[in-house]
């Protein structure tokens, strides 16, 4: 398939060596223009470059600038908002890897709540992206236990990220073999955690407020 990638830093770059080496043809990227020190190229920019492969700068996707041709976008720690106009763009849409078993923590702090809330159980989902954030339909999803003294950023590393990696390519392998599996997502128990800091800042205004008003 060709397939444009929207994402950032070592996960995205993964991603598309692994989609990549699987056959698919990345056909164009969009990344920020600089990794998180703030002056050497993003992971994925420059690894698409040296590929000759065409790059956009994150915030630009849009119906009017995505590439012809284009069977499928996948977004990988992206959080730029693929509309409507640009899926449509696609032969099959836009699809996303969430690091939750879906729809369990919905939002971009997904490994932390996991954490914060002393989940046992946790996964990765990849789902086809939609109008609700993290609300599409999934097209592949699997579960890893949450060990005693995890944090999100060990928790990330061991299993999270290398089974989104995994993820992706199986859902692209099934798309580009026309296996479409879109499992609607449970409403009644989903979950939507705000960032993490919005919560704490919040919390700490309101205890504020209450010992003001003692």
């Amino acid at each position: 398939m060709n397939i444009y990638i929207c994402g950032q830093k070592h996960f995205a770059a993964d991603v598309f060596t692994a989609l990549k080496d699987a056959g698919h043809t990345i056909v164009g990227v969009s990344s920020p223009e600089f990794g998180s020190d703030g002056s050497s190229p993003d992971r994925l920019k420059a690894l698409a470059e040296a590929a000759g492969v065409k790059w956009m700068k994150s915030g630009v996707l849009n119906e009017n600038t995505i590439p012809e041709g284009v069977d499928l976008i996948v977004t990988a720690h992206s959080h730029d908002f693929v509309r409507e106009p640009t899926r449509n763009k696609t032969t099959y849409g836009a699809i996303g890897y969430h690091p939750s078993l879906l729809p369990l923590h919905r939002g971009k702090d997904a490994i932390i709540w996991t954490i914060e809330k002393g989940d046992k159980i946790t996964g990765g989902s990849v789902y086809w992206l939609n109008e609700v954030m993290d609300g599409g339909p999934i097209a592949a999803q699997e579960h890893v236990f949450v060990l005693p003294g995890d944090t999100p950023d060990l928790l990330w590393k061991r299993d999270l990220q290398p089974l989104g990696i995994k993820l992706l390519v199986q859902a692209c392998n099934d798309i580009a073999q026309g296996r479409i599996i879109k499992k609607i997502q449970n409403e009644d128990i989903a979950t939507v955690e705000p960032s993490i800091k919005k919560f704490k800042a919040d919390a700490e205004a309101a205890a504020a407020a209450a010992a003001a008003a003692k």
